[in-house]
């Protein structure tokens, strides 16, 4: 029987698609302005700050382009006034989708994640009406090569992770919120190689997608796709057969 891929190893199939469209230096660039907005320009203790300036160094970001953004995050140098919002929806097969957004006009954002549900099959639901199915975790993402998984398994979870998965070629870690940034530092200072770490939102319960996926995946992208979508969240499941048919890389 085949295993089934949840949206979280999903997520990190379509990481190298995702990459390509060219939009991660710009939603970088938005976490590291309101990382520094909300918690100062310093490294030793913004670690948001840390995090999202880790992870614009793992897209090759040039260090011009950081320093701009931490500098307009912390008003030094005038820009946008963003703000964080989310929008929920429901795609095929009654999947929930959270869209996270960053955005200087709500009025536009809401329009075109309101037209992209309506054009791709999907459609936006009230406020609480999808959120309830999703906790909120810590994420990160560990380079296995070299690794022994029992060892890894053992030493992540004496840092203080809650549970770790094995993907392709990484580890994926997951922490409650409060010790993520705990167990991310204390991953670094073992010397592991953090492709990336991120707070994201798991679902507690997820349907199986197999009849609808491809419809299913092309909304998804179509939010992605969306220059105010910072990241989007799905509470379902594929098989690895059809999974390989619909070709998700």
């Amino acid at each position: 029987m085949s295993g089934h891929n949840k949206w979280s190893s999903i997520k990190h199939k379509k990481g190298a698609a995702d990459a390509k469209r060219g939009k991660v230096f710009t939603r970088i660039v938005k976490e590291i302005i309101l990382a520094a907005r909300d918690g100062g320009g310093d490294l030793s203790s913004n670690p948001r700050l840390r995090t999202a300036i880790q992870a614009a160094k793992n897209a090759n970001m040039p260090k011009d382009n950081i320093e701009k953004a931490i500098k307009r995050g912390t008003g030094e140098i005038e820009g946008a006034a963003y703000e964080e919002i989310t929008y929920e929806g429901y795609g095929h097969g009654g999947v929930a989708i959270l869209v996270d957004c960053t955005t200087d006009n709500k009025n536009r954002t809401v329009a075109e994640i309101r037209h992209t549900f309506s054009k791709y099959g999907g459609n936006m639901a009230e406020s609480g009406s999808v959120a309830w199915n999703f906790e909120q975790k810590g994420e990160l993402e560990v380079k296995a090569e070299g690794l022994d998984e029992d060892d890894f398994m053992m030493q992540a979870l004496e840092i203080g992770a809650e549970d770790v998965q094995k993907e392709d070629d990484v580890f994926m870690v997951y922490t409650a919120v409060a010790d993520f940034y705990k167990v991310l530092t204390g991953m670094e200072e073992q010397g592991f190689i953090i492709v990336k770490a991120e707070l994201t939102m798991i679902p507690k319960t997820t349907i199986n997608a197999d009849e609808v996926a491809e419809k299913l995946l092309k909304l998804i992208d179509r939010l992605e796709d969306l220059d105010d979508a910072q990241k989007v969240y799905a509470n379902f499941e594929i098989s690895d057969e059809v999974l390989d048919r619909i070709n998700v890389e």
